[in-house]
């Protein structure tokens, strides 16, 4: 099995601080490869880089063997790879429905006189684009449909804008999604719904995900492969059972035990 996306030698400063070093790691097609270390390992930092926010000093990011390093976020959006953050950023006035559909106009087929003009086109376009939109959102089964598609965003509860914002993501049509603590903030009840739902996009969406996820409840629940970064590098990956018992793991996270 080929990679879905490739890390090579990936060196990234800020000023005079290396926040990722020398990183290195493949995620296979259709799996889960989460991201664990403590605060300030390089995590987001690494989702910023992949999504083109960032751009690597050295080395080289592959998707589906061709480099993205150097393109635009949108560009790479575009290519398959869409992220969520991990502090929420919905359209909160925008209805339900509208915020899905934002992620889609950048290929909708229309210009901008059928949009002054609202021509038939425009019209058939916008049907297109909710029908899909309605779509997406009925992945998550009664919580964001029906009556809700036109309800404006901020009267969702917490854990409904975060899955609103994964539908959005979805709405771009990606191969790979780029999830960055979808549980952060939740109950323990909210986060063995948000595990199983992530489950459900690996086996039932088909997508490939990279998680960052501080609840090893959730990493351990549903990750294929678990890669543990420290200060920028990579200290350990293999399956969950195996990182959380490595003895450099289990420093990172609880200090240098005491002579």
């Amino acid at each position: 099995m080929s990679a879905q996306l490739e890390l090579k030698h990936i060196n990234k400063n800020f000023g005079g601080l290396r926040v990722i070093n020398d990183l290195s790691f493949v995620a296979q097609p259709g799996q889960i490869t989460s991201l664990i270390g403590p605060n300030g390992a390089g995590k987001t930092t690494l989702l910023n880089l992949i999504s083109g926010i960032y751009q690597p000093d050295d080395g080289d990011i592959l998707f589906d063997g061709v480099s993205i390093v150097g393109l635009e976020p949108h560009e790479i959006t575009q290519r398959g790879i869409a992220r969520t953050f991990q502090t929420l950023r919905l359209f909160l006035n925008m209805s339900i429905i509208e915020n899905v559909m934002s992620a889609s106009f950048s290929r909708a087929q229309m210009n901008l006189i059928d949009i002054v003009f609202r021509t038939p086109r425009f019209r058939r376009e916008e049907q297109r684009l909710r029908n899909e939109a309605e779509e997406k959102l009925g992945f998550f089964g009664s919580r964001l449909v029906g009556y809700r598609f036109d309800q404006p965003a901020y009267s969702l509860s917490y854990a409904n804008r975060r899955r609103l914002e994964i539908a959005r993501a979805m709405m771009t049509n990606p191969k790979i999604l780029l999830l960055d603590e979808p549980a952060a903030g939740m109950n323990p009840n909210e986060t063995l719904e948000v595990t199983a739902l992530i489950g459900q996009l690996r086996d039932e969406a088909g997508y490939t995900i990279i998680l960052i996820e501080h609840d090893m409840s959730v990493v351990g629940g549903i990750s294929d492969h678990v890669i543990v970064l420290d200060h920028g590098e990579k200290i350990a990956e293999g399956d969950f059972e195996d990182v959380v018992t490595d003895e450099r793991v289990v420093e990172a996270y609880l200090g240098r035990k005491s002579s």
